[in-house]
């Protein structure tokens, strides 16, 4: 009787053993599915989307790189996509939208902003005023960030200038091509790709010092990574490791841009030789955890205080950020 209440309990212990085990197997084998847009917030991702490519990655990913963020918050707000990599003012707005299920994971792209110019001498934020500006980003942290600086500087957004939006940021750069002259707001790494097919184009401004000039309390977020809150509950280490090989994928790239080019070309469709150029300036970050509020609440105090509706009406609570 003694061996065999021994032999039970040795066996009802394998079994915890055997169910613990499975769990585990379970998290350690989930496809964490990420979004991202063919531009600066998607850059640092590149390596990471190559190793998992190339089958050695930690973790196991399914990418979805999109040309803006209408084609990845549907899917998002859905559960098709896990994690996705959005304007910074977007994520405060699903987190309202989603009633907190949208959860800021890390910021990765600090200010890449500029005001560049063919032939029409802006040399100061003044000198915007009458001017058209052409841009991309309509509804997005590009908007905002250039009606904020217009804004502390004296001029109505909607009377003083006229910002005509374009889908794509090929379309500015064609039109610039195309023109006698010209103003526009783009982002790295478009910068570099207008300077090299746009001749006579400079760079005029540099938002990020503008915003900063303005706006001492606080800097320019251009991209984040957002988690759906449930996802991450259920699948911490599955999250814990994506944020840790993100992490390596953003070191790598700012470390060694010329080996990163390559693959910024075949993931975003910007040129190597360009992207070799733009990765010095595109700001590519990870900042995670307790580290991230310091950083972006200013931001999105200042894009509140403009216009409420620029982050989903409120500001997020202290839920919204992620930590783990």
């Amino acid at each position: 009787m003694k061996f065999t209440r021994i032999l039970s309990a040795v066996l009802l212990l394998a079994l915890f053993a055997a169910v613990f085990a499975g769990c585990a197997v379970t998290e350690e084998e989930v496809t964490l599915r990420v979004g991202g847009m063919k531009g600066p917030t998607t850059m640092g991702m590149v390596n990471l989307i190559q190793a998992d490519a190339d089958g050695t990655a930690e973790g196991d990913y399914e990418f979805t790189v999109a040309i803006n963020a209408d084609e990845l918050t549907p899917k998002f707000i859905r559960s098709e996509l896990d994690i996705i990599a959005v304007p910074a003012n977007l994520a405060a707005n699903l987190y309202q939208k989603t009633e907190g299920e949208a959860q800021l994971l890390a910021l990765n792209t600090l200010g890449v902003l500029y005001v560049v110019d063919k032939n029409t001498g802006i040399t100061s934020v003044a000198d915007l005023k009458g001017k058209t500006i052409y841009a991309t980003g309509k509804g997005t942290t590009p908007e905002f960030t250039l009606r904020h600086i217009l804004q502390k500087n004296g001029i109505d957004p909607d009377k003083d200038v006229t910002i005509e939006f374009k889908s794509e940021p090929t379309e500015i750069v064609a039109l610039l091509k195309s023109s006698d002259s010209g103003v526009a707001m783009l982002p790295q790494p478009f910068v570099t790709v207008a300077q090299t097919n746009v001749e006579g184009l400079k760079i005029a401004l540099d938002l990020t010092e503008e915003w900063e000039k303005v706006d001492t309390d606080s800097s320019v977020v251009t991209g984040v990574l957002v988690v759906r809150k449930s996802f991450a509950a259920e699948h911490p280490k599955a999250v814990e490791t994506f944020l840790a090989e993100y992490a390596a994928s953003v070191q790598q790239i700012n470390d060694d841009p010329a080996a990163g080019a390559p693959l910024v070309e075949e993931y975003i469709a910007v040129k190597a030789a360009i992207a070799q150029k733009a990765i010095p300036a595109c700001n590519l970050v990870c900042i995670t955890g307790k580290d991230m509020q310091p950083v972006i609440g200013g931001y999105l105090e200042a894009l509140h205080a403009q216009d409420p509706a620029a982050v989903g009406g409120a500001l997020p609570e202290a839920d919204f950020y992620y930590v783990d």
